[in-house]
């Protein structure tokens, strides 16, 4: 190889070189920042190939993707003066890189996420603290999300950040609290319970006397027809013995006697105290109206 062909290889190496350590690509979702020595030169990059005086300026990205920052339940005052253990988190994202790098020493997102987690408490704060358990638990919570995510957007401005959103994953009470509650529930739930065996007793008991007087009436009425067919048998009875009586009257009253008789002393163990002349036995008598 000739001198000139290698100083001419030498050259296109090092101009390569001299490309290669100037040139930096920023992807889509890359935020970049160029230094020099230290003090932000530029910071307003298009995705795309850049280029910058290697030694002099170093560049650094950022991912400038929305960002979860799940934040430790934390105990905040209710205008009760009652606590309450919320469990929250916010969507973020960069949105003044210059700012971000300055605010968070070097752009440490580890340091930013504490930056941002504590104006984020501080916003929960505030806004928990004008409002009573019931209207955080279930009375105003689409409202109170865009308030504190307004509230919060401010406050983290000055990091260079963009709050996208801030929920609330779960509000508990703490447990010295949780019991009472609970204790106040159960006592009333009993006492709901009590006045339902109440009513349902009542109610049983409206429902028995119903059936007591229907069973009256029932039985009163029962009664009554009954009698009334027993007197109306008595009646045709009555009618019977007196049209048989006035058939034959002596066979009928001979006929009556012969029952009482069978009725007396159809077992054998009777036992009747009665004058001799009684008329009862005079069918025990002889035609001349003797004893037998």
């Amino acid at each position: 190889m000739t001198p000139s062909r290698m100083f001419v290889g030498i050259a296109i190496l090092s101009v390569a070189l001299a490309l290669s350590a100037s040139a930096f690509t920023v992807k889509q979702y890359e935020l970049a920042l160029k230094l020099r020595l230290g003090e932000i030169v530029d910071a307003d990059y298009k995705p795309g190939l850049h280029f910058l005086m290697p030694i002099w300026n170093n560049v650094k990205l950022f991912d400038g993707r929305i960002q979860t920052l799940d934040q430790r339940p934390e105990r905040f005052l209710t205008i009760e003066k009652k606590d309450v253990i919320v469990d929250s988190y916010a969507k973020w994202r960069i949105a003044n890189v210059a700012q971000f790098y300055r605010s968070t020493g070097g752009g440490n997102v580890a340091r930013a996420s504490v930056l941002l987690s504590e104006r984020i408490n501080t916003s929960l704060r505030d806004e928990f603290g004008k409002r009573t358990i019931k209207e955080v638990v279930s009375g105003e919570r689409a409202e109170i999300m865009e308030l504190l995510r307004k509230d919060a957007d401010e406050k983290a401005a000055e990091l260079g950040l963009e709050i996208v959103d801030v929920r609330v994953k779960k509000i508990d009470l703490p447990p010295e609290v949780s019991e009472s509650v609970y204790d106040r529930m159960r006592a009333e739930r009993e006492r709901v319970a009590s006045e339902l065996r109440a009513e349902g007793a009542e109610a049983a008991e409206k429902i028995r006397a119903n059936a007591d007087r229907e069973r009256t009436v029932i039985l009163a009425n029962a009664y009554k027809q009954a009698e009334g067919l027993r007197g109306e048998g008595d009646s045709k009875a009555s009618e019977i013995y007196a049209k048989a009586f006035d058939q034959n009257r002596e066979f009928y009253a001979f006929y009556r006697s012969m029952d009482a008789y069978r009725a007396v002393f159809g077992d054998g163990s009777g036992v009747m105290v009665l004058e001799p002349e009684s008329d009862f036995f005079r069918y025990f008598k002889n035609q001349n109206g003797g004893n037998p």
